[in-house]
């Protein structure tokens, strides 16, 4: 599942790139108003913080919203109390894009995170070039020389990275480049299976001042307080919210 993943976004990202050269969205990433401190919105506090998503489907779930404005949307998480907002851009399998993603960042005042399966440095241009701060590399996704090449030219842009981890080897490979947020994903995207207590056998090999975010799993609040109680400074939150009235439901994860 994760190749088929990466491979299509890769493909998307290659015909974007026949219509709009690299030196056209390289100009515009620099170009861009420069990137909100991630990093400093989702600094550990006394209680958990959110980063709340724009997802309209998946692989595992089907269709989960319509979400025909995903800026109201994120205006709605903004006013709920989110720290940062996640926008899925793949198109094929969950039904995103970057203009969702530029509409977003047009509306909202937070941090706003690029969630694709990204593998090649146009896609990291044309996240900033859209407006995101953050963009997500997964490990499992990359090698490790690729990895550090995406990390630290997403650093030089201003931008944040969220490097998701799925183990223990996947974490250490996070470390090593030098990863300040750091997430571990509860769903093997291999098997698409859900372990939500992964979380906790890996978050003690988080070091002190890396931000711990936990990622799936999360359907109430008791799933927010299990990640909590487990390590995490973040939790990333999406089906629940696009299911429900978002702003209610964001206060009372926040209560955590």
């Amino acid at each position: 599942m994760l190749s088929d993943l990466v491979a299509g976004a890769v493909a998307d990202a290659r015909a974007r790139q026949a219509e709009r050269p690299l030196s056209v969205v390289e100009a515009a990433a620099h170009e861009a108003p420069a990137a909100l401190d991630a990093l400093d919105a989702l600094q550990p506090a006394e209680r958990v913080k959110i980063i709340a998503e724009v997802k309209r489907s998946s692989p595992s779930r089907g269709v989960l919203a319509e979400i025909a404005d995903p800026a109201g949307l994120a205006v709605s998480y903004q006013t709920g109390g989110a720290s940062a907002i996640s926008v899925l851009t793949e198109q094929r399998k969950f039904s995103g894009s970057l203009a969702d993603l530029e509409a977003v960042r047009a509306a909202v005042t937070l941090p706003v995170l690029r969630k694709d399966f990204i593998a090649e440095p146009y896609q990291v241009f044309e996240a900033r070039a859209a407006g995101a701060d953050i963009v997500l590399l997964i490990v499992a996704a990359l090698d490790q020389r690729t990895l550090a090449s995406l990390h630290e030219l997403s650093t030089s842009l201003g931008m944040a990275t969220l490097v998701e981890t799925h183990s223990a080897d996947e974490l250490g490979r996070a470390l090593d480049i030098g990863a300040s947020l750091v997430g571990v994903n509860a769903r093997n995207l291999t098997t698409f299976e859900l372990d939500r207590d992964l979380f906790g056998t890996l978050a003690d090999r988080i070091p002190s001042g890396v931000i711990r975010v936990a990622e799936s799993a999360v359907l109430s609040a008791a799933d927010v307080a299990h990640y909590r109680a487990s390590g995490a400074d973040v939790v990333l939150v999406g089906e629940a919210l696009v299911t429900s009235d978002p702003v209610a439901t964001l206060q009372e994860f926040l209560v955590v």
